[in-house]
């Protein structure tokens, strides 16, 4: 009989919170998305809980939907967390290695990646997450397992997630009052990338923005390895005011006009009908073409890509992303947004959706809105794969020594 466990992510957004439920078959080695639950945001502000009543009641609405899609009880998620507070710092520590025969071991690699954690942080911030880099041995790089390998001096390069004590405890403070536990937080602008991003991708350099409501997410990786991350303040909710205003409609309004009818560049070849425009009083309606809208949200959007282009530039890695850039997030559905990109970064772009990696709902999930929600499933499952393979180390070493035990004691 397959053994079944249950994983969940819950994506908790400034627009929208989507929760995506997979299943774990330990037996067939495979993972499934058997449910989705999504459901409008509310009490968020650019990824932080400006109301806690309403965000448990709309984490309440996704959870539920998503239960009675896959027919299961959520106990536990890992949840995702965001926000301008979100700082990704890297780190590099060094030990010697103490065993004579100077093989390094499982401990060593311990003791290095601790050190590394030893970094001068504000005391009103805490380590979300620390994710390896790089290991060096006796000044030799790239080498992804150092356990076995013989050296003197062991270092270790490190990113660092920190983020606000009291952000993370608010955000867990609304899974818990909706009757939900934090199994762990995990930061979004690594979760992101494992859903959308490629290998090739990866070791070929890539820029990965995260365009959600109320913030950009950016995570830059280089040959392989996530070697800088940021959180920009600046997101769609900023586009849909611009509109608002514009306009002169509710946000409401203009959040429908900028998804059904909003084109990030505008070609004259492109079809040009009216827009049907209701304001607010007893003006009536008004007629907009597609190029008037443009032309309100363009600089916004020239405001975030310039943003990225500085926050690439100012990593020190501008020039080692030949995969160009890959935006994802709900903005990143805009219609000619790549082409927009494009012309900035003078870089290949394209939009990037959750990859297929995983089986069950694709047609459902296959959506820049899901990137953040299906990342943490991947998140969720290599935990699980590194548990799994812990277990079955540790058991293995106990029977070792227990076999060695019974060895000793014969006469």
């Amino acid at each position: 009989m397959a053994k079944e466990k249950i994983i969940v992510g819950l994506d908790i957004g400034t627009t929208k919170i989507a929760t995506i439920v997979a299943k774990i078959d330990d037996n067939k080695k495979d993972l499934e998305i058997i449910g989705v639950g999504i459901s409008e945001s509310f009490g968020m502000k650019k990824g932080m809980v400006t109301n806690l009543e309403a965000v448990t009641s709309a984490i309440e609405k996704s959870v539920s939907a998503a239960e009675e899609m896959a027919g299961v009880r959520i106990n536990k998620v890992y949840a995702g967390i965001a926000g301008a507070h979100i700082k990704g710092i890297n780190s590099r520590s060094a030990i010697s290695v103490q065993r004579p025969d100077k093989e390094i071991t499982k401990y060593d690699v311990s003791r290095v990646m601790e050190a590394a954690q030893t970094v001068s942080i504000p005391v009103d911030r805490e380590i979300i997450y620390v994710l390896p880099q790089d290991f060096i041995v006796d000044e030799q790089c790239g080498i992804s397992e150092p356990v076995g390998i013989a050296g003197n001096k062991l270092e270790a390069e490190v990113h660092i997630f920190i983020g606000a004590v009291t952000s993370i405890q608010n955000l867990i403070r609304c899974v818990n009052e909706a009757g939900i536990e934090v199994e762990e937080i995990a930061p979004e602008p690594l979760v992101s990338s494992y859903a959308v991003l490629n290998e090739d991708e990866k070791r070929l350099g890539v820029i990965l923005a995260d365009m959600g409501g109320g913030t950009t997410d950016i995570a830059i990786y280089v040959n392989g390895i996530l070697r800088h991350t940021a959180v920009i303040p600046v997101g769609g909710d900023q586009i849909t005011n611009d509109l608002s205003v514009g306009l002169r409609v509710p946000v409401s309004e203009a959040e429908r006009i900028k998804k059904e009818y909003c084109k990030a560049m505008y070609f004259e070849e492109d079809k040009t009908d009216p827009v049907d425009i209701p304001c607010n009083g007893n003006q009536g309606e008004r007629m907009f073409s597609q190029k008037e809208l443009s032309f309100i949200i363009k600089p916004r959007l020239e405001e975030i890509f310039w943003l990225i282009h500085n926050e690439v530039r100012s990593s020190g890695f501008e020039g080692l992303t030949a995969s160009g850039l890959v935006l994802t997030g709900g903005t990143s559905q805009m219609k000619n947004i790549d082409k927009l990109g494009e012309k900035i970064f003078s870089l290949p772009v394209r939009k990037g959706a959750p990859n297929t990696s995983i089986k069950g709902l694709h047609d459902l999930i296959n959506n820049p809105i899901y990137s953040t929600g299906v990342g943490l499933i991947h998140y969720a499952w290599k935990k699980h794969c590194e548990d799994n393979s812990k277990n079955e180390l540790n058991i293995f070493e106990k029977t070792f020594n227990k076999l060695g035990s019974l060895i000793k004691a014969l006469p």
